[in-house]
């Protein structure tokens, strides 16, 4: 045991009790001190210091420091004690975010392995979607749902099916993303939810079903969405809402998945499915991709290879829409340039009306996020009768 310093302890006691404004570094001495001689009061206090100093800061060197030291002192709260879980989950959430930021996975990831143990697991789904570990993921994704987050939550069941998705359960994953759906059509029906969202679900729905080898059900799926964009172009809305581009951005950049390498923990990919809980390094990587798509690009254009640019040109898309999608400010302005030029190249090819109908569907459903529903109609009406010929 460390010899206490008792006349350190006497100063720190002081510096707390005076009238003074303290800083946080101040607060963080004294707790330190402290915290040697009455842990049960001062530990808690000496995690919220660490973790408030670390949120400041904008150094991920500096972070780890602080994120290690909060994670150590969080640890050694009293077991039992009513907040210990709580401050320990933040303590490793702010430690795993400066390892990821420093490109330190395999700790990042142990300390996502003691969050979960701790309860809170989805910083870890996220880790191993981002590796390809799709199962391990849907698996903590459905504990999760099953288990006190709310069931229908459009964040929680999206990312549960994606996952499904990804580790090949196709039926597993549409049956996830229909329970969503039943939920929405009854909140939508008392006006708790935009007709758009519904109509983003629908069309997702319609993809999974179609790349399963579903066909009957994915027709009938799109049927369905035209008909609530029917209604959408002819009465609009019937209230307001906020902003719901997030909903858009999330099952578009989804749909981009199957188009881009293989996730594995060699190369990780974002955790499609989920606009929350990136991995910095991972997010940086995919999106420092977009100079080079756009040159590759260039060279298919000058090449004249239409089909390899159609596809190159919806990845761009992707990650425009990840990087900025959901700024309301001008969004239709600035995102209305990709997807008339993904329709105006997929017009170029009459021989492949799945790569057209593709990008038609991809314009409606911009379209409807920026409500304008009648373009949209007519897009998806295209898209779907071009589906249903073939």
């Amino acid at each position: 045991m460390s010899k206490i310093d008792h006349d350190a302890v006497l100063r720190a006691r002081v510096l707390l009790l005076g009238s003074g404004r303290l800083s946080l570094l101040e607060q963080v001495h004294a707790y330190r001190v402290l915290a040697e001689v009455s842990p049960k009061a001062y530990l808690p206090k000496l995690v919220d210091a660490l973790l408030s100093m670390s949120y400041r800061s904008r150094d991920p060197e500096v972070d780890l420091a602080l994120g290690a030291e909060a994670v150590e002192a969080a640890r050694r709260i009293e077991a039992g004690a009513p907040t210990r879980a709580e401050r320990l989950c933040r303590a490793l959430d702010a430690y795993q975010r400066a390892l990821f930021a420093l490109g330190r996975r395999a700790e990042g990831r142990a300390a996502c392995e003691e969050m979960a143990k701790a309860g809170r697991s989805g910083r870890l789904a996220n880790i191993l979607a981002e590796e390809g570990r799709f199962r391990e993921a849907a698996e903590l994704n459905e504990k999760a749902v099953r288990n006190g987050i709310p069931e229908h939550s459009f964040w929680n069941m999206v990312e549960w099916a994606a996952n499904l998705e990804g580790a090949g359960l196709h039926d597993e994953a549409s049956a996830v993303f229909r329970e969503l759906i039943d939920e929405t059509r009854r909140e939508a029906a008392d006006q708790r939810k935009a007709l758009a969202i519904l109509t983003w679900e629908l069309v997702h729905l319609s993809r999974m079903r179609e790349a399963a080898g579903h066909e009957a059900d994915a027709a009938a799926t799109r049927r369905e969405a035209l008909t609530v964009l029917e209604e959408l172009a002819t009465t609009g809305e019937p209230k307001n809402w906020s902003c719901i581009l997030e909903w858009w951005v999330t099952l578009f950049a989804l749909s981009g998945r199957a188009d881009e390498p293989a996730a594995s923990a060699e190369s990780p990919m974002p955790p499609f499915g989920t606009d929350l809980g990136w991995s910095s390094d991972t997010r940086d990587a995919f999106l420092d991709t977009l100079p080079e798509l756009e040159a590759q690009a260039a060279g298919l254009s000058e090449a004249g290879r239409l089909p390899e640019l159609v596809d190159v040109q919806r990845r761009i898309s992707i990650r425009a829409a990840l990087r900025e999608g959901g700024r309301p400010y001008q969004f239709g302005e600035r995102f209305k340039p990709y997807f008339d030029e993904g329709v105006a190249l997929a017009r170029r090819l009459p021989d492949d009306p799945a790569r057209l109908a593709r990008a038609l569907t991809d314009r409606s459903m911009f379209l409807v996020a920026t409500r304008t529903f009648e373009p949209a109609c007519a897009d998806f009406a295209e898209a779907v009768a071009l589906l249903d010929i073939q």
